[in-house]
């Protein structure tokens, strides 16, 4: 399943920051994603209990605003002047759906046993095209490389595996060469959890410091490279300051029109 606030969302998880500068409580950070021939850059506002993040991509500037406390996230299409509202009943209850549509993946499973080799496999070359997997996402397995240079920092690299299969690259550095402790991102980690649970293969694309365990890297990822669909997409960090945001950064610009989660876009 796809969800329209993906690449917004997974856009504000994945942000870092890199001057050791403390004297405002707010993080500005910018980060530039490429895939293919496209690029998108992406800068966010991280505060204790709120975050902001404003993608700027082919089609307009998305903006996504996440409410810790309310946990409330809010996408904001700047070009249709719309936006839209996920509570986490929304999450739990897309959730649900999820788990059912598993359900009936595994019954699928079952049947296909039966099947001639032949149908079988075609039968799941089609559902890996159409981006369906069979059972759980393979939890991915980091395992450590040489060294890198991302920018100013090097770093050190990891490698990804599923199922042995390189899925995904990372190169980190320790979270006190950038000026920070995992504290400051409390409420990412919070925005992680949030679609945990709804988007359980996104995981490994979502921003955290790792520790060791349970991400099985260490250090703060300035780059990360990762293949969905057989299409790869390089993330590097760019850019951070420390600075003190306004409220109305956070809020959604006077005069939008609010649509409901999940309807479809009005015709333009």
């Amino acid at each position: 399943m796809k969800f329209n606030v993906k690449h917004a969302c997974l856009s504000a998880a994945f942000c870092l920051l890199t001057h050791p500068l403390l004297a405002a409580d707010g993080i500005l950070i910018v980060e530039k994603s490429t895939t293919g021939t496209t690029t998108r850059t992406s800068q966010a506002q991280i505060e204790k209990t709120r975050m902001r993040s404003e993608s700027v991509g082919p089609n307009g500037t998305v903006i996504m605003t996440f409410d810790g406390t309310a946990e409330v996230m809010r996408t904001i299409d700047m070009q249709k002047k719309t936006y839209t509202e996920m509570t986490k009943a929304d999450v739990e209850r897309m959730s649900a759906q999820m788990a059912g549509a598993m359900a009936k993946m595994q019954q699928m499973q079952e049947q296909m046993k039966n099947m001639p080799p032949a149908a079988r496999a075609q039968m799941e070359a089609m559902m890996k095209g159409r981006g369906m997997t069979m059972g759980a996402p393979a939890k991915t397995e980091y395992r450590k490389g040489g060294k890198g240079t991302v920018g100013k920092w090097s770093c050190d690299k990891y490698e990804g595996y599923q199922d042995n299969v390189k899925t995904s690259e990372l190169c980190t550095v320790e979270a006190k060469t950038l000026g920070f402790t995992p504290a400051d991102f409390q409420v990412t980690q919070q925005l992680s959890n949030f679609f945990k649970a709804m988007v359980p293969q996104g995981a490994d694309q979502m921003f955290n410091v790792g520790t060791g365990a349970p991400q099985g890297y260490s250090g703060v990822p300035v780059r990360r490279t990762y293949t969905i669909g057989g299409r790869e997409t390089v993330s590097e960090l760019t850019d951070v300051s420390r600075q003190t945001f306004p409220d109305s950064l956070f809020a959604v610009p006077a005069g939008f029109t609010k649509q409901a989660f999940g309807a479809p876009p009005p015709p333009r």
